[in-house]
């Protein structure tokens, strides 16, 4: 086994990859080639091309929860909604494969353990300054990741390079109307 290779690295190669090629083209055999090793060298440190991209994407969710927290830092209300909007939109301008990678469907042991669950409280945490009690916040919790993948897939396709306004605009403008939804939201009609 070539010196210095560590899960860690094989794992960080998988991301880097991950974003030059795309999360669907990652394997352990494209991986062994960047570290110039034989296959077989990798499968102790991963099992299959399948759990190094599970560990590409709970790697993905640990750095962006790590983004996200030191853009929420000190922020409530729509400051923390656009910071945690924007940190999301901008990692995965900057790592494509990675933000793909994070929105992989986990096992429900695995999804407990991961970062996503950081994920989520930091998003209720937005909404208590909203004033949002459960089962509203849930509902809006899933607005929030909706509209903020949504968006972000859209303009990583290039949906919206050919047309007027700017997406920059139209970012800011659907920032302005998830905080007035959120500090509007409906009441439930069945209550």
């Amino acid at each position: 086994m070539r010196a210095g290779l560590t899960t860690e690295r094989v794992v960080r190669a998988g991301a880097e990859l991950a974003d030059e090629v795309g999360f669907d083209r990652v394997t352990v055999s494209e991986v062994a080639r960047r570290f110039d090793v034989k296959v077989a060298s990798l499968y102790s440190h991963v099992k299959s091309s399948q759990d190094l991209k599970i560990r590409i994407a709970l790697f993905a969710l640990e750095e962006l929860a790590e983004r996200v927290a030191d853009a929420l830092a000190g922020r409530s209300g729509k400051d923390a909604l656009a910071a945690y909007a924007n940190a999301y939109r901008d990692y995965a301008r900057q790592h494509p494969g990675r933000a793909d990678a994070a929105r992989t469907r986990l096992d429900h042991e695995t999804a407990l353990a991961s970062a996503g669950v950081r994920h989520s409280e930091m998003t209720r945490a937005i909404l208590r300054g909203y004033d949002l009690a459960e089962p509203e916040q849930t509902h809006a919790v899933r607005l929030l990741g909706g509209v903020f993948q949504g968006y972000v897939s859209l303009e990583m396709s290039g949906s919206f390079s050919h047309s007027a306004p700017d997406p920059e605009v139209s970012w800011a403008r659907v920032l302005d109307a998830l905080d007035a939804l959120l500090r509007n939201w409906p009441t439930d009609p069945a209550r």
